[in-house]
């Protein structure tokens, strides 16, 4: 476990929104977990919301690299994503997309949460638009809202099925969607 305070309370937090929610989590959790004192806390964050802002722009950055990077290995194959969706979905404490978990459980629609969300999700969309486009594909931002909604719905499912198969239905979708849109 990392030895700064701030460090703790982030990786506490990783840890406990992701397996149990945010809202579910309180400041007094964080603190019992993370070994950190309730001055501490504050010293390095506001409030709890945001700690939940922190996490989620970690979240965004060190997942959009481990997709980049796992898509890479694959040959940037766009449909490699949903390669890479299935193997994180194989992990036995998967708990589906930290950006839809946390829209689901922030209800006010200016909320800061929700706002680094939809930016984690254009990136996404960005990142498999540039895939499509380098593969030739002549619609490559309509095609990769359409990845996007599949990587998102296949995801949903695969958390409540707890199986990877959604995923790998979803990437057979995908093919269709690519064989419709040959390259030029």
């Amino acid at each position: 476990m990392p030895t700064h305070a701030r460090d703790r309370l982030i990786q506490a937090a990783q840890e406990l929104f992701f397996a149990e929610g945010i809202r579910a989590v309180g400041v007094e959790r964080l603190l019992t977990v993370s070994g950190v004192g309730r001055a501490s806390f504050y010293r390095h964050f506001a409030s709890k919301d945001d700690l939940v802002i922190e996490v989620l722009q970690g979240r965004d950055r060190t997942w959009r690299q481990w997709l980049a990077e796992a898509v890479r290995a694959r040959g940037n194959d766009p449909l490699a994503v949903f390669d890479a969706l299935a193997e994180e979905g194989a992990g036995g404490d998967f708990r589906g997309c930290a950006f839809i978990n946390a829209v689901a459980e922030i209800a006010d629609t200016d909320s800061p949460v929700r706002r680094i969300a939809a930016e984690h999700k254009r990136a996404v969309t960005e990142f498999i638009a540039g895939l499509l486009a380098d593969a030739g594909h002549r619609d490559s931002p309509a095609l990769a809202e359409e990845f996007v909604l599949l990587m998102d719905g296949s995801t949903v499912t695969a958390t409540r099925e707890r199986s990877t198969e959604p995923i790998r239905r979803a990437q057979r979708i995908a093919r269709g969607l690519l064989a419709r849109d040959l390259p030029a």
